[in-house]
């Protein structure tokens, strides 16, 4: 299977961790909002990682965020489910990704559409008391 082809046969979603629905105790700190992207390879072949680019707007400029690529499972014929929590966010702004597949050989390709991830909350209005 191609890159091209794992890209069709794949999934990737962003998904807000902050509204669990769980109680917290009043002891226990809010925990800081994030932006978590999940995804699914169907099967890979000669896959080194994954890069993670953000953008304010949809059609960017998009910027890569991971320090280091996400290991990828080089060549394997069994699904893969991957991970990448950005926790660098403003909650009051959406933000849009896509997830870029690197090979063994260092060739890059786009692996996503892109993502977007919607705003935690409201900004809050100054002009309001």
């Amino acid at each position: 299977m191609t890159q091209e082809e794992q890209s069709r046969s794949s999934t990737a979603q962003a998904t807000k961790t902050d509204d669990e629905g769980g109680t917290k105790s009043q002891d226990e700190a809010e925990e800081p909002p994030v932006n978590t992207l999940k995804w699914t390879t169907a099967s890979e072949v000669d896959n080194f990682g994954f890069d993670i680019y953000r953008a304010l707007s949809e059609d960017g400029p998009f910027e890569r965020i991971t320090a280091e690529p996400i290991p990828g499972a080089g060549t394997i014929d069994e699904p893969q489910n991957y991970v990448f929590i950005d926790d660098k966010i403003d909650p009051t702004r959406d933000y849009y990704y896509y997830i870029e597949s690197i090979s063994l050989g260092g060739v890059r390709e786009v692996f996503s559409p892109v993502i977007r991830a919607p705003a935690k909350r409201p900004a809050a209005d100054e002009g309001e008391e």
